[in-house]
């Protein structure tokens, strides 16, 4: 039998409270009814036992003052905030099409995944809607599918900042280091380890996120803190295409740059990683250069069969034959230019002429000898006259840029147009040639 909630039916302020819609961690989230302007809203509503902790209230109220100054389509809006009875409440808008949550549960159920085009819609969405609260100095710290809502027409809308810090103000220490804040599953390492933490932990978070959405799972599962937390800090996570082979390279490529120990080696900012996730969408539709199985491509692809070309190989007996044939055909006469009309000179000109060489004593040229082509040093010449379009004349192969798609030597560790970092590794962060298969540094498999 449920419990009965004696708010349900009571009034705070100018709301009358109607259902309990969900459970966070630190309130209760109800829908209710502004009565002076007509529109129904949720509020948040804490116990009253919370009130007796003025630290508490004290962060609450933060939560309310800094979320109310946030204004953007993916961030759910703040109408009021205010104290009755012992209760503290925040009212927000009401956000009435599910949580992201309850979307992916709602597939697992049926044996399916979402949409990929859906996936980048949402994920870009909320990306955005990160780099806007960072700009702004506010860091979320809980990214988790169930803290996005859904409206009826599927925009994402983030939500629950309430456990967000506002950087410009760690004097206050309302969050204290080690204080662990966020949920497991989706925590970063730094915040694992009770350290200060920036706008890169919820890019963390949200590679978690698009990691469950992409395979139904979490990175790291585990019934206990400890083990997820060991897990966020010292293993690496499973290729996002072992577990789902349907996804595309370049959605896991943004999934393990997002997922990275070291927060310097992740997107710096969520706009970087918006940016990406457009790109690939370019990609998946086909409107940009295609992805091939490797990090390398060549422009034109040899058949298998084909023998690999002698740099300037004696000519085959049909090809000397006809070469022969046209080189004893006899040459068409040359036909003699028409001398131009000739005006004599003045006078003082023909004086300051020097004399006419006799045509005995012109130089003459020596005849062009044949050369048969056995007798062309091949030495004086490159080892291979094939030069495809994307290969240059001293590698084989050049390596595409996944940013830019520029081509780069196999010796580059940052692509020279974009500067993208090319071939990271995910465990040490070393950072390897882009040809490199397997790391200079720990030798672990590259993640290209």
């Amino acid at each position: 039998m449920m419990q009965q909630d004696d708010l349900i039916g009571t009034t705070l302020g100018n709301y009358r409270i109607l259902e309990t819609i969900g459970q966070g961690g630190m309130a209760r989230v109800y829908k209710a009814h502004q009565e002076n302007l007509g529109r129904d809203v949720a509020i948040k509503v804490l116990p009253p036992w919370y009130t007796a902790d003025r630290s508490f209230v004290e962060r609450f109220n933060l939560e309310a003052r800094l979320v109310a100054s946030l204004s953007h389509p993916n961030i759910v809006t703040v109408h009021d905030a205010n104290e009755q009875n012992g209760h503290l409440y925040i009212v927000m808008q009401l956000v009435d099409g599910g949580t992201f949550k309850h979307r992916l549960d709602h597939l697992q159920r049926a044996s399916k995944m979402i949409d990929p085009t859906e996936v980048v819609s949402i994920f870009v969405q909320l990306a955005d809607a990160l780099s806007y609260a960072h700009a702004q100095g506010v860091i979320h710290r809980d990214i988790k599918p169930v803290n996005v809502l859904l409206d009826r027409s599927g925009r994402p809308i983030l939500s629950d900042f309430g456990i967000a810090k506002v950087m410009a103000s760690t004097k206050t220490h309302l969050t204290r280091p080690g204080a662990g804040v966020g949920t497991p599953e989706y925590m970063s390492p730094e915040q694992c380890q009770g350290g200060p933490v920036d706008g890169r932990a919820d890019i963390y978070a949200l590679g978690v996120m698009l990691f469950e959405a992409q395979t139904g799972r979490t990175p790291f599962i585990s019934d206990n803190y400890p083990a997820l937390a060991h897990s966020h800090i010292y293993e690496q996570p499973p290729r996002p295409r072992a577990v789902n082979p349907t996804i595309h390279p370049a959605i896991e490529h943004i999934i393990l740059t997002a997922l990275t120990k070291n927060p310097m080696q992740r997107y710096q900012t969520a706009r970087d990683m918006a940016e990406a996730l457009k790109h690939a969408l370019t990609v998946m539709n086909g409107t940009a250069l295609p992805h091939l199985t490797t990090n390398y491509y060549t422009a034109q692809q040899m058949p298998t069969t084909m023998q690999p070309v002698t740099p300037y190989a004696p000519l085959q007996p049909p090809m000397q034959q006809q070469a022969q044939q046209q080189s004893q055909q006899p040459l068409p006469p040359m036909q003699q230019p028409q001398q131009p009309m000739q005006q004599p000179l003045p006078p003082n000109v023909q004086q300051q002429m020097p004399p006419a060489m006799p045509i005995q004593q012109i130089p003459t040229i020596p005849p062009v000898q044949q050369i048969s082509p056995q007798q062309i040093p091949t030495s004086q010449f490159p080892p291979s006259l094939r030069t495809p379009t994307m290969v240059d004349n001293h590698q084989n192969v050049l390596y595409t840029c996944f940013n830019c798609q520029h081509p780069n030597r196999p010796q580059m560790r940052y692509c020279t147009r974009c500067g993208y970092l090319l071939n990271q590794c995910t465990v040490c962060g070393e950072r390897n040639p882009v040809s490199n298969r397997f790391c200079t540094k720990c030798g672990q498999p590259l993640a290209v």
